[in-house]
């Protein structure tokens, strides 16, 4: 995948994230629950493009976070 196209999708994780006022850590925890094997670190990575997603985590982040795949993949204003 391309490094500006994984640094986009990862800062729009953030905004979800952060618009609920989810931390990394509950995300994380939440991942991990649902079977996820993922750490707090690991999501950071995400949120700032040096961590490759896998399909079912962008599933599962998009159910966690109640959001849609247009917000995750083009941000919060493409809704």
């Amino acid at each position: 995948m391309n490094k500006e196209v994984e640094t986009k999708i990862g800062n729009n994780i953030r905004e979800i994230r952060e618009k609920i006022g989810m931390t990394q850590d509950t995300l994380a925890t939440k991942l991990q629950v649902r079977g996820c094997d993922i750490t707090r670190s690991a999501v950071a990575k995400i949120e700032v493009g040096q961590r490759h997603l896998y399909p079912d985590e962008i599933i599962l982040i998009k159910e966690i976070l109640n959001a849609n795949f247009e917000s995750i993949f083009y941000g919060q204003s493409k809704q």
